[in-house]
């Protein structure tokens, strides 16, 4: 199979995931495994250091007169090896110095000294706490794993990795999160199948922390439900800003429960070449066509977020544009728009995916994530969401899974 088809199976990426070189569009990264860079240079320097300080630190009570001392670097070994090493190479790094000091103090006659004898109490002392030292970071790592693994799940259960292809769709997801080892935050997306169309939301809750989490969560059980039951996308939008009102009352407050949010749910019948949008406040989607030119969506009525009726209540009209044969719906938070490089100059998707090609959309959302990652440097402000729903021209499907 080709790498086309390879990125089909993907479907999509979510956070720890290996992100692949974007190149431009499609064209095939180079041969060969990737150049070995400083960095892995560097971890293996660290993680031999002890063994080299030991090695130093012979050389240098050999090479010196009896009352010279390479005590300092004999300490320092074991508790460098503690982050580094398992228990039981920790355990040993300790023993190596307190044997390589003994035995060099007895070569120099000088083990009955009381400065000697202080060195060798203080090394092994030292020895010790660095075992000590290695249990509680072993504990902590464990914790950390765990922490990760149910981070993990959460995400997972609250936002599911849609399906690679829906009604003939091809799907593709992404989320991008700002704080490091961060999993989840108040972004959201979800896909539906239902009767009338596929239905999708990407949304954005104001606030951080466990209350735009549960918020997510809200949201998005009550965009399934009514995508599955509403006859229309506009009576999707008005039963999740219900369901919004009915949370904030139920958390003592709209402010207990983040506010509001933002979101664009999209809707794309059935054996029909469009798409029917409604926008709540939300960055506009946007059209990548098959011959490489792209649009932007707006909405030409502005709407407030959702969770914001009790301001001002009017419909909502779902606004409906062609959607051909191998374009591409972009729908994404703010975390995009927002990232900015080091001169504070936002991040301009459509200026950035202009003139490009995509055969896949999760070939599009990693070149995206990737290339907002090199702009903003990797310290993005906010949460970033993607999701990307193409509809394959004739064949492509056949070609995708060819042998």
């Amino acid at each position: 199979m080709d790498d086309e088809g390879a990125a089909a199976r993907a479907g999509g990426r979510l956070p720890g995931d290996p992100v692949p070189d974007p190149g431009l569009g499609d064209e095939e990264p180079p041969a060969g495994p990737p150049p070995r860079g400083r960095t892995a240079y560097g971890r293996v320097f660290v993680h031999a250091l002890p063994v080299l300080l030991i090695v130093v630190a012979i050389l240098y009570d050999i090479s010196t007169p009896r009352y010279f001392t390479a005590g300092p670097l004999y300490t320092a070994a074991p508790l460098i090896a503690a982050p580094l090493y398992s228990r039981r190479g920790t355990a040993l790094t300790g023993v190596a110095v307190v044997v390589s000091v003994i035995g060099l103090q007895l070569g120099k006659g000088v083990i009955h000294y009381v400065d000697s004898l202080t060195e060798l109490i203080t090394i092994a002392t030292v020895a010790v706490l660095a075992v000590l030292v290695n249990g509680m970071v072993r504990r902590s790592s464990e914790r950390l794993v765990s922490v990760r693994e149910i981070a993990e799940a959460a995400q997972r259960a609250v936002l599911p990795q849609p399906a690679e292809r829906i009604a003939g769709f091809e799907i593709a997801v992404c989320y991008e999160a700002a704080q490091a080892d961060a999993f989840i935050g108040g972004d959201l997306y979800a896909v539906q199948d239902s009767a009338r169309g596929v239905r999708l939301i990407v949304g954005d809750v104001r606030g951080k922390g466990m209350g735009a989490v549960a918020a997510v969560a809200v949201v998005i059980g009550a965009f399934r439900e009514a995508a599955e039951q509403e006859a229309t996308l506009e009576a999707v939008a008005q039963r999740l800003e219900r369901a919004l009102a009915r949370e904030g009352t139920r958390r003592d407050g709209l402010d207990a429960f983040e506010g509001f949010t933002t979101a664009v749910l999209a809707e794309l019948p059935h054996g029909d070449g469009t798409v029917r949008i409604v926008n709540r406040g939300h960055p506009p989607p946007l059209l990548l066509y098959a011959d490489g030119t792209l649009g932007a969506l707006p909405a030409r009525e502005s709407a407030l977020p959702l969770g914001m009726g009790e301001l001002g209540v009017w419909p909502d009209r779902a606004e409906e544009v062609a959607f051909p044969d191998g374009a591409t719906l972009l729908l994404y938070t703010d975390g995009l728009t927002e990232a900015r490089d080091a001169a504070g100059e936002f991040y301009d998707p459509q200026a950035r995916l202009a003139g490009r090609v995509f055969r896949h959309p999760a070939t599009l959302l990693d070149t995206l994530a990737e290339d907002v990652r090199r702009h903003s440097g990797g310290g993005m402000a906010d949460d970033m969401a993607l999701l990307a729903v193409r509809r394959p021209r004739h064949g492509d499907h056949d070609h995708c899974h060819e042998p």
